[in-house]
Order: C-alpha cells, then sequence, then structure tokens
C-alpha cells in the first residue's frame, strides 16, 4: 500500500508541474505574440516577481500584512471555537442566536472597513478586527459542524457514568470537533490574507502589500502592470504556501480520522 500511495502522490505532484507548465508556455506565448495587447511575457514578470524578494520596501508591506493576518487568526480561533462549541451544546441557545448568525456572516468585511476604522484606531487595530471578524465564520461553522457530528452513543455513555456537560466537551465533542476546526483554521488562513490585503487597498495607505500594490498601480505602461501582476503572485504563492503547511499539519495531526 506505501509504494503505492508514493507513486499516486508523485503522479499528482506531476501532474500539478505539468499543469503549471502548460500555463506559463501559453501566457509566454499569447504575452510574446501581441495577441493580447496588455499581456506581459511570463518570464519578465516572473523575474519581477523575484526582484520583489529583494525589494525593502515590498519586504517591509508583506511583513505589515502578514502581521496583521497572523494576529487575527489566533483572535478567530479563541473567538470561533468556544463559542461554536456553546451553540452546539445548548441548542435553545443556538436557536435565539440563529438569525443574528446568518443576517452577520453574509455581511461582506469589506463593508465594514469605514465603520472598523470609526471605531478602532490605528489602522493596524482595525485591519486585525475585521480580520478576526472574517476568519471567525467558517471556523465557527465548522465546529458546529463538528459538534454535531459527535457520536451520540459516546455521550450518553458518559452521562450515564454521572458525568457532566463539562467532561462530555472536554472527552467527546473537542475531539469530534477538533478536525472541523482545522479544516475551518485551514479555509480562515485564506481569508485571513485577503481581509489583510483588501483593508490595506481599501484605505489607500502606503502599508502592507495593499499600499505596495496601489503604488506600483499608479505608474505608468507595461512596467506598472508587470509590478501589479508580480504583487499578485506573492499574494497568491503566499496562500498557497499557507494552505499546504495547513494541510500537512492536519493530515499529521489527524492521521487517525483518514484512516
Amino acid at each position: 500500500m506505501a509504494p503505492a500511495a508514493g507513486r499516486g502522490a508523485r503522479a499528482r505532484y506531476a501532474r500539478n508541474v505539468a499543469g503549471v507548465a502548460a500555463f506559463l508556455l501559453a501566457w509566454q506565448a499569447l504575452g510574446m505574440s501581441g495577441l493580447v495587447s496588455w499581456l506581459p511575457p511570463a518570464a519578465g514578470t516572473l523575474g519581477r516577481t523575484a526582484e520583489l524578494a529583494a525589494d525593502p520596501e515590498f519586504l517591509a508591506g508583506l511583513g505589515g500584512t502578514l502581521t496583521a493576518a497572523a494576529l487575527g487568526l489566533p483572535l478567530a480561533v479563541l473567538i470561533a471555537v468556544p463559542v461554536g462549541l456553546l451553540l452546539g451544546t445548548v441548542p435553545a441557545l443556538e436557536e435565539m442566536t440563529r438569525v443574528f448568525v446568518e443576517f452577520l456572516r453574509p455581511i461582506p468585511s469589506v463593508a465594514l472597513i469605514p465603520l472598523a476604522l470609526f471605531f478602532i484606531q490605528p489602522e493596524l487595530n482595525a485591519e486585525i478586527a475585521l480580520v478576526a471578524f472574517a476568519a471567525s465564520w467558517p471556523i465557527l461553522i465548522n465546529t458546529l459542524y463538528g459538534v454535531r457530528d459527535a457520536d451520540p452513543l459516546a455521550k450518553d455513555t458518559l452521562r450515564s457514568f454521572g458525568f457532566g456537560r463539562g467532561a462530555v466537551v472536554v472527552w467527546v465533542l473537542l475531539p469530534s470537533a477538533a478536525p472541523f476546526v482545522a479544516t475551518g483554521v485551514r479555509l480562515a488562513a485564506s481569508v485571513a490574507l485577503i481581509l489583510a490585503i483588501s483593508v490595506e487597498y481599501v484605505v489607500g495607505g502606503s502599508t502592507g502589500i495593499g499600499g505596495f500594490l496601489i503604488q506600483a498601480s499608479t505608474g505608468i505602461g507595461m512596467d506598472a502592470l508587470i509590478d501589479v501582476i508580480a504583487v499578485l503572485i506573492w499574494s497568491g504563492a503566499i496562500g498557497l504556501a499557507a494552505n499546504a503547511l495547513l494541510a500537512r499539519a492536519e493530515r499529521r495531526l489527524f492521521r487517525w480520522r483518514q484512516a
């Protein structure tokens, strides 16, 4: 089984590499052909992307964005997991708050930027608060799913031996919800990065990747477009790396669930 699994992983990796290579070759061909006048060649864009790794201004902006996302995501976990456990274990409370949850959840977090900046200063604190708000929803919903997926027989067994609600939460609900919470955190990590960049871009300041993106977009000609695309490539690469790391940690921590 192990060699077969290894061959399958290598085959998937090869297909991923082939897909990326085909995309880059098509991009390069279109850029050089002139059929799409606004599309720069892939080689020059990737070269500029690599140059940004040594750009102090970009690295400072990247650090600011990652700081906001890295502070907002744990805050979202600290808020969403206890709330999800509480709502999942007290059905009456979940029914009472369902309207508020369904009302708040669809609100675009970007639309709350002016409100957050009005009440929260400095800008970084407002950015962290918005990241935490947006990232809380996938964690909260996944926690609720995890609580509902708990084995009812295990809960009844503990209760029959005289254990209270706290013991049921610790020994049954938390282990059941943990894989769901991990999936929620992985989804929330992308949301945190998106919100951090969006806040920086909408506010129009000079901080973070969003601020660097505004400065790049104010340039003229193809060089400005290449800068914008290079920043977007960095944003996607960071999100991809974060998802890969969290997915790997999730597989290691919850190997028993996959089995």
